[in-house]
């Protein structure tokens, strides 16, 4: 009889200590912190804007996670070979991959081992890239209607360097190409430490890309030719729009950190509120500022709706530069 009188006050007791615990459970995940170095894959090449860029937030993340935070290159195939080292490593926190926008494109018009919706975890959102074209400063080219004039005087005789081949840099040239019907020769390469240089070797005639090439114009080394913006930067108050100019070309060329396919949500967050963290450090936004980029704040589920909502919706785009089929 008194047994019947215990349990069900036991059970009572059980069941409020278990309601109590679950959030000091969830507590607990939440500070998860790594065991061992953690591994930054970079897509572009090393000394770049991007790599910079990720080597600060590596520094400000390590003192912050407690862990070295090392930035490893793996540059090729437009960007998008640095997500996919993350097809063999574990789901423990410790090897994420800067994602840029490419690997949304790539999928569509090259065979790929990975998906990018299936295949990795998204963690947060980091910055994206101002994206414009520029000659060097004896460049008989003055205007972008110089540029497009030679482009059809002579179609393909000039070569303009990108970061890879369906970049945005690419897609805004083959926007300009189809408007204008000016013709130019695509050059790509790993990033923006190898472009750089080819431009102020004389390698190629121009540049349509990242905005790395800011300390060179800001030196007097280069002139922009147009902006792929929706208004005039305000640094650059006399760089003309491509909108301007009638050819609707925006690039919005944003990039993030993702980690493997099943990174646990406590992970997940913990490294996002780690980065997030890093990207509030002041020493950030000097390196940003001088490539003309801002903080692209976005949580997980924020990143994963962008790829999400960009990956579904950027083959038209694809198809119609002629890069897929439909």
């Amino acid at each position: 009889m008194s047994t019947s009188f215990a349990n069900p006050r036991r059970r009572v007791v059980l069941g409020i200590a278990g309601t109590l615990a679950a959030p000091a459970i969830v507590r607990a995940q939440s500070k998860w912190k790594p065991e061992r170095p953690i591994t930054i894959y970079n897509p572009f090449a090393a000394g770049g804007a991007t790599d910079l860029h990720l080597r600060f937030l590596a520094e400000t993340a390590s003192k912050i996670l407690g862990q070295q935070v090392v930035v490893e290159v793996k540059a090729g195939a437009a960007g998008t070979l640095a997500p996919a080292q993350l097809l063999t490593a574990r789901p423990d926190g410790h090897a994420v991959a800067c994602m840029s926008i490419n690997s949304l494109r790539y999928p569509h018009y090259q065979q790929v081992a990975w998906h990018p919706l299936r295949d990795f975890t998204y963690i947060t959102g980091l910055s994206g890239y101002t994206i414009g074209i520029v000659v060097r400063a004896d460049s008989p080219w003055k205007t972008i209607e110089d540029l497009i004039a030679a482009g059809k005087k002579e179609p393909e005789k000039y070569t303009f360097g990108t970061s890879g081949v369906g970049g945005s840099g690419q897609l805004m040239m083959i926007e300009v190409d189809q408007v204008t019907g000016a013709k130019f020769t695509h050059v790509p390469y790993k990033g923006g430490a190898e472009w750089m240089p080819a431009l102020m070797g004389g390698h190629i005639h121009f540049l349509a890309d990242a905005a790395q090439w800011a300390p060179f114009v800001d030196q007097g080394q280069c002139r922009i030719l147009a902006m792929a913006t929706e208004q005039r930067i305000p640094k650059y108050p006399d760089a003309p729009t491509l909108k301007e100019r009638g050819i609707n070309a925006v690039a919005h060329s944003p990039y993030g950190l993702v980690g493997p396919k099943d990174l646990p949500a406590h992970i997940t967050q913990a490294l996002h509120e780690a980065f997030t963290e890093a990207t509030n450090d002041p020493g950030m936004q000097p390196i940003l500022d001088r490539y003309i980029q801002v903080p692209w704040r976005k949580n997980p589920a924020e990143f994963r709706a962008y790829a999400e909502s960009y990956f579904n919706g950027v083959k038209p785009l694809l198809i119609k530069a002629g890069l897929a089929k439909g």
